[in-house]
């Protein structure tokens, strides 16, 4: 069952794009938004990570961050961030750890890929404290990025 509203956020150890690691609680003093996607360089993914990358200016100016985060490797994340000009943190949670303490984890998608994260986003107010959630069953949906903004509004 995923994370649900009102809940502290878990903690879980992940690995950046410049391969440093990065503890969920690390990015506790902002609004965050944590973005968990299947896999780096897909249609659906690529769309999600860009149309974050566009509105970036609009979570800065209300002093919170994004975070984009998948099994992928830091290697794979990093050419990914290269290629579409993605200026905000990709972790890896290659291990799994983070998509299955927030209750996202996928064991087997399509039968072809041993454990991915399902489309979600969830939004952290400063504390680290769950404020909204989505979870897409559908790797081929988009998360409603209006909602998104809204919650990042209430706790900015």
């Amino acid at each position: 069952m995923p994370v649900q509203v009102g809940q502290q956020a878990p903690e879980a150890i992940l690995v950046s794009q410049d391969r440093r690691q990065v503890k969920i609680s690390d990015l506790r003093g902002k609004p965050t938004v944590l973005a968990f996607f299947p896999a780096a360089f897909t249609g659906t993914c690529t769309r999600e990570m860009c149309r974050f990358r566009d509105d970036l200016g609009r979570f800065a100016a209300l002093g919170a961050e994004v975070v984009g985060i998948s099994a992928d490797t830091p290697f794979v994340q990093a050419e990914f961030a290269k290629q579409h000009n993605l200026s905000f943190a990709l972790l890896s949670d290659f291990n799994h750890q983070a998509m299955k303490a927030y209750g996202v984890y996928d064991p087997s998608f399509l039968g072809l890929l041993d454990g991915i994260a399902k489309r979600s986003v969830f939004v952290l107010d400063k504390d680290g404290r769950v404020v909204y959630t989505w979870v897409s069953d559908n790797p081929g949906v988009e998360p409603p990025y209006d909602e998104v903004e809204a919650a990042v509004k209430k706790v900015a």
